[in-house]
């Protein structure tokens, strides 16, 4: 990465053919030792032929393109390629040079020309790394960086829109102090590590110095309990529907013509059903009504029954994406923001919408349809539907989830030909980045396959030979994450992410985010003290971090990322003796505290349980924590 042009050194910096990683003589003082150190194991960076490092040293912008390309080796390449009057072909960096300028990192200067040796500003190399990150920009950047920056009137006009992307996603990182953004001088060498980790999520970089980011120090514990081993027919891939065909099958391959397109699962017994999809129409013509077909297959020789235990299903439009108040009672089933949100809370009440069928009997050898759900769509927009169910068999059935263009709700028979003749409904998601062994950046992709496990009940106590939860020490709190994924745990090692029996070999390793998976987690909490305490239980949802089991991260000023919306249900015993539920809606923005759910005033010696049940709703992106807090 950042080395001067010692010939020997350089060949390794661009080929990263250095077989061995030594640990830097220079930078066991320097603040972010860990980061740079982390990098160089990954062969990302290299030093001196001396084992220095020299992180204040400046970096330049032939050096930094080099460094881009190693932090982002699968970047598409968006333009053609040019020749820099400055960049002679014999010149140590000028492949990397031509590569990062096609890739999109570097744009040269007036006069055709790139300056490689200039030593490159602070705020243009995080402006490089937020458009290789491909951030969303902002409505309103100058205001957002003032919020963040003492500085933030010296940063030029070409860099403020992706600084401000760059800084609310976490990954701007200045030492001594966070607030001082220093734009417009030279980026040293450690200042970029510090950016490249963050920017990769290697959790390396001490949080007091990334931008934004609160430190709040509380113990981190793993979720008790377990996923069930009850299967799930989950489909959300493709999530964007555009052409028709199947969207998951478990049918036996026989007799079909796209054999791969069914994945040869039978459901018997208790068993869910997940699906999630969007249409869309850009323009006139592609205005239509996509049918959503759901059937049902008994291969068996004997009459079996379906029984639809709970049901719904909604589109967009009936639950559309309001802004709602970050708490809210929903004690009427009143309350909701999106499809996802409400079809949840249905579930959760143990509700059947009126459009289901309480059970099927299928004939041996029979095929029934159980769902046909419309999506309209008028151009220019676009229409979702989330659908859940929990279903119990009498005997093995075949499950499939098809899409059709038709304004008429599609028969049977054409549900069955284009089951018996269809390939996999497009476009298809991006591929998933293998898991084993972990890498950055990751693509989890989008479910579609039999996922196991429906439920996680967890009962929260001191340690598993005791019956109480004791509450923390007055200031002090402790946190259970829910819903983490592969290399999201908030440093507890636990992936509570449901594994998949089948899937596609294009599709999700994991149902990452457990969509539709319902938490029931009790809390029997004791105040051991003999003094009274006002404890409070919340959920959180804190920045990614495996930076420690000792501290959650979060966010200030809050950021308009909306990662958590849903219905929680919280049953306890008030401070009046009375056994109280409330069903209550939550807005949580990505690094949110959250307010307190439950708050008790408990007396010494006094014991007190909540329970707190959830299904982990759609449109929502881990991690979130239960946080117990004596105030």
């Amino acid at each position: 990465m950042l080395l001067r042009n010692t010939s020997v050194a350089i060949a390794s910096l661009f080929t990263l053919s250095s077989p061995v990683t030594l640990a830097f003589s220079d930078i066991q003082s320097y603040w972010a030792k860990d980061c740079v150190q982390r990098l160089g194991e990954r062969k990302l960076i290299t030093g001196y032929p001396d084992g220095s490092f020299r992180p204040n040293a400046t970096v330049t912008r032939a050096e930094a393109a080099v460094l881009m390309l190693n932090a982002f080796p699968d970047a598409p390449v968006k333009r053609t390629a040019t020749t820099f009057k400055d960049v002679l072909s014999n010149y140590w960096a000028s492949k990397a040079i031509a590569t990062a300028y096609q890739k999109g990192f570097f744009s040269g200067y007036p006069g055709g020309v790139f300056q490689p040796n200039q030593a490159i500003p602070r705020a243009q190399i995080i402006g490089v790394v937020a458009g290789a990150k491909n951030y969303s920009p902002l409505p309103s950047p100058t205001q957002t960086l003032q919020q963040y920056f003492n500085d933030a009137a010296q940063i030029p006009n070409y860099a403020q829109s992706s600084i401000a992307s760059a800084t609310i996603n976490s990954i701007v990182v200045n030492y001594p102090q966070a607030k001082q953004l220093k734009p417009q001088q030279s980026a040293t060498r450690g200042e970029v590590a510090a950016l490249v980790c963050r920017a990769l999520n290697i959790y390396t970089v001490p949080p007091q110095y990334i931008a934004g980011v609160e430190v709040h120090p509380q113990e981190v514990r793993p979720l008790p309990g377990k996923l069930d081993t009850i299967p799930t027919f989950n489909s959300n891939s493709p999530e964007l529907v555009t052409t028709e065909g199947i969207l998951l099958s478990t049918f036996p391959p026989d007799g079909k013509q796209v054999k791969e397109a069914h994945l040869n699962y039978p459901f018997q017994g208790r068993f869910d059903l997940f699906a999630h999809h969007i249409v869309r129409a850009e323009t006139s013509a592609q205005s239509r009504t996509v049918h959503q077909g759901i059937i049902v297959h008994n291969p068996g020789n004997e009459p079996i029954t379906l029984q639809v235990l709970q049901a719904a299903s909604y589109l967009s439009r009936e639950a559309p994406f309001i802004a709602l108040p970050d708490v809210v009672d929903n004690p009427q089933s009143t309350v909701y923001s999106g499809p996802g949100s409400r079809t949840m809370n249905d579930v959760l009440r143990g509700n059947r919408q009126e459009s289901f069928p309480e059970k099927l009997v299928i004939e041996p050898g029979e095929t029934q349809i159980l769902a046909n759900l419309p999506i309209p769509v008028q151009a220019p927009s676009s229409n979702g539907r989330t659908t859940m169910m929990r279903l119990a068999s009498s005997g093995p059935v075949y499950l499939a989830n098809l899409a059709k263009n038709s304004n008429l709700s599609p028969t049977l028979a054409e549900w069955q030909k284009l089951l018996d003749t269809s390939s996999l409904a497009g476009k298809r998601d991006p591929i998933p980045t293998p898991l084993d062994p972990p890498r950055e950046p990751t693509v989890f992709s989008r479910v579609a396959g039999v996922s196991q496990g429906t439920q996680w009940q967890a009962n929260l106590t001191d340690n598993p030979n005791v019956s109480q939860l004791t509450i923390p020490q007055p200031g002090k709190a402790f946190s259970y994450p829910l819903g983490t994924v592969h290399l999201i745990t908030l440093s507890t090692g636990q992936i509570q992410s449901a594994p998949m029996l089948k899937r596609y070999p294009d599709t999700a390793y994991f149902a990452h985010s457990n969509y539709g998976v319902e938490y029931n987690l009790t809390l029997p909490l004791q105040n051991s003290s003999n003094q009274t305490q006002t404890v409070t239980v919340s959920m959180q949802t804190p920045v990614k971090d495996e930076g420690g089991t000792d501290r959650l991260l979060f966010l200030k000023p809050r950021v308009e990322q909306i990662f958590f919306r849903g219905t929680v249900r919280v049953h306890y015993t008030d401070d009046n003796g009375g056994e109280k539920t409330r069903y209550v809606h939550l807005v949580q923005r990505r690094g949110q505290t959250g307010e307190p759910l439950v708050t008790l005033k408990m007396l010494g010696g006094e014991k007190r349980q909540v329970q707190v049940d959830f299904l982990y709703p759609p449109d929502s992106t881990p991690p979130q924590v239960l946080t117990v807090r004596t105030e």
